[in-house]
């Protein structure tokens, strides 16, 4: 459950932006089409200039010279405030004008294949790379196949700018065939080609390849770049890889050309948080401070989840009081992490957090306190829940309910976790949990915390009772899917724990060895085990933390 409150890093880093670029076109008559690229780079505090024509009457009475002077142009330049409305003018114009040129380049690129002019490989290449910058990636891998099927060869050019836009589109399957084919045709690896693969496999969280390229660069000597390793933590972070983590880490520290930052920190103590491994936790966050490198929220969230899951709750509250004085104002996600700990805190110490929900979250607040208090006076946790839902962000809800629903099982207040789940239900929180179909009905367990998927079992039994005792047919099938993966820092999984709940409520429910994470049983076995229960089926009191 932790995983879907820590922050990732990955998300984190962002693609530097391109200066403004110009393209030369070279027309010959030998039918050949040439491409020239032109980067200027401009500093961001003057990347403005304005262009303002000089008075054409002033200096018109020297015929040989127009402009007035020798070599002078007709223009000259103003600084603009980037901060203006002016500058905004100026850069949808500067936006307009790279928006034509790239036009210009797929213009010429239609007639050069109408016409059957002759397109070098360079050429091909700047294609694919205007073409992953528009986000077009179809297009990148369209340019690629006319290029082999008119019997141009790729050079390395053209297969590491096919690789940087493949890995930006999440696409590593195809990572893997262009990087089999450029090794096929001969052609050996270099430094850009091997960042691109591993930013590619990083962002797909692709653990092994990932490792694989990172081993192969560090076997042929050469350097990585604060980003590459920043990339290769994250993974490490995002798939729970702790030992090689550090290794990575160490050999950061070691290099000559880098050293960690404020984002290699947040990586390494989200790690060792996931694993509840305090003193490393603490070590690092220490050693950050001592590189001169101040906590943001990202790093405290990761400490606070630490102390939670090794349940010292004075911690928690202690590194909570630090907010005010760094300046750090709590979002969502931090609110989100801080509901997380209450599930893994002891209900004889969630007093002492409940003052610091209210001070970061007063909606969270008062409906934590509803819960603990077990109080619903005129339907106020069901009001009070829904106007906490109306109020977050989109990509917390979920997690949000998760833990509200964990922290209602670990009560064991069953009536407020069924009435979450259904409210989750209503707001399209959860979609798609229950499906029928004339052959099989099912629940959908993969994307619920363990208590709201005890608590959707519930529910779900109950549906079937009524559905007994209503004399509706049941398909030949009856199925509960709970995905096959494990929590990445987690020995168990969602099935392992299903497994054996459904073991002591004595259902007939079994693990399909043809459909992976599946359950799944006939529909006289599920009739005769419903009619043989004399009560509806009790969630367990507590919900141990994965």
């Amino acid at each position: 459950m932790a995983s879907n409150l820590c922050y990732s890093t990955c998300s984190l880093f962002s693609t530097p932006k391109l200066g403004r670029r110009t393209f030369t076109f070279s027309f010959q008559r030998d039918d050949s089409l040439s491409f020239y690229s032109k980067t200027s780079l401009q500093k961001r505090s003057v990347s403005l200039q304005e262009t303002q024509s000089s008075n054409p009457t002033k200096h018109s009475q020297n015929p040989q010279y127009p402009h007035g002077k020798t070599g002078s142009s007709p223009k000259s330049y103003i600084w603009v405030n980037p901060k203006s409305p002016r500058a905004s003018k100026l850069k949808e114009k500067s936006y307009d004008t790279r928006a034509g040129n790239v036009e210009m380049a797929f213009g010429l690129y239609d007639r050069a294949r109408n016409e059957k002019w002759r397109i070098d490989p360079n050429a091909f290449s700047t294609l694919i790379k205007l073409y992953g910058t528009a986000g077009n990636f179809d297009g990148c891998l369209n340019v690629y196949e006319e290029m082999k099927a008119i019997g141009v060869k790729p050079n390395m050019i053209t297969y590491n700018n096919l690789l940087d836009t493949m890995g930006r589109a999440k696409r590593p399957w195809q990572v893997k065939t262009i990087y089999k084919e450029m090794t096929d045709n001969g052609l050996s690896p270099n430094w850009n080609t091997y960042a691109s693969l591993l930013r590619a496999y990083g962002r797909a969280r692709y653990g092994e390849d990932t490792l694989s390229v990172y081993r192969e660069m560090k076997e042929k000597g050469m350097q990585l770049s604060v980003t590459l390793y920043n990339t290769l933590l994250a993974m490490c972070a995002d798939v729970g890889y702790t030992d090689e983590a550090f290794e990575i880490f160490e050999d950061m520290k070691s290099s000559e050309n880098c050293q960690p930052d404020s984002w290699t920190f947040s990586s390494m103590i989200t790690i060792c948080s996931c694993r509840g491994k305090v003193s490393e936790a603490e070590a690092m966050f220490n050693e950050m401070l001592e590189a001169g490198f101040e906590p943001n929220l990202f790093v405290l969230t990761s400490l606070i989840q630490c102390y939670g899951k090794a349940q010292r709750t004075d911690d928690v509250v202690r590194a909570l009081n630090r907010l005010p004085e760094l300046g750090i104002t709590p979002d969502d996600r931090f609110c989100g992490c801080l509901l997380n700990v209450m599930t893994q805190t002891p209900k004889e110490e969630l007093g002492k957090l409940v003052e610091c929900v209210e001070k970061s979250n007063s909606k969270l607040g008062y409906v934590v306190k509803l819960l603990l208090e077990e109080q619903d006076i005129e339907g106020d946790f069901k009001k009070e829940a829904t106007e906490l839902f109306n109020s977050i962000s989109k990509d917390v809800k979920k997690a949000y309910c998760n833990c509200l629903i964990d922290l209602c099982v670990n009560l064991n207040l069953l009536e407020n976790a069924c009435k979450l789940l259904e409210l989750g239900l209503t707001l399209e929180v959860y979609t798609d949990i229950q499906s029928r179909s004339p052959t099989q009905w099912s629940l959908h367990l993969k994307s619920l915390s363990l208590g709201a998927a005890l608590t959707a079992l519930h529910i779900w039994i109950n549906d079937l009772s009524k559905a007994l005792e209503s004399g509706e047919e049941f398909p030949p099938l009856l199925g509960i899917n709970t995905g096959h993966g494990k929590h990445k820092y987690s020995d168990k999984g969602l099935a392992s724990v299903f497994e054996s709940h459904l073991k002591e409520l004595n259902a007939p429910f079994h693990d399909s060895p043809d459909k992976v994470g599946w359950f799944l049983t006939t529909e006289a076995a599920a009739k005769s085990w419903l009619e043989s229960r004399s009560s509806l089926v009790s969630v367990p009191a507590k919900v141990t933390a994965s």
